[in-house]
């Protein structure tokens, strides 16, 4: 199966990108063979920001992308999105690339479940 989770929301203020990681690791813990891909649109895109520092006992977005993608998962930035938020300049988190729509549309048509948060 493969299953393509959507964020829109910021890394933090909400708990949107908190959860959408949350379920995109339980899947690959609980379901090995699910093809995990997360796409970051919008105010997501600070998501993929390197070196994020959260206080103690506080999630941290980074360190879930990354365990996401070690363990096989697939995740992008959408690149406009990053432009109108000037990080198009900036290095992202390891593993995670800028993208366009052509590629975001490809991944939802190969999806045999999308999932927004």
């Amino acid at each position: 199966m493969n299953v393509l989770i959507i964020i829109n929301d910021a890394p933090y203020g909400t708990e949107k990108a908190y959860n959408a990681l949350r379920l995109a690791m339980t899947l690959q813990k609980e379901h090995k063979e699910t093809e995990i891909r997360v796409f970051l649109l919008a105010d997501a895109v600070g998501s993929a920001i390197p070196n994020q520092q959260t206080s103690d006992g506080y999630y941290n977005i980074e360190r879930m992308l990354k365990s996401i993608i070690r363990e096989g998962g697939k995740v992008k930035a959408c690149g406009n999105c990053s432009l109108a938020r000037g990080l198009k300049d900036l290095k992202l988190v390891d593993g995670v690339d800028f993208s366009n729509m052509k590629e975001f549309a490809q991944w939802s048509i190969k999806a045999d479940r999308v999932i927004t948060f």
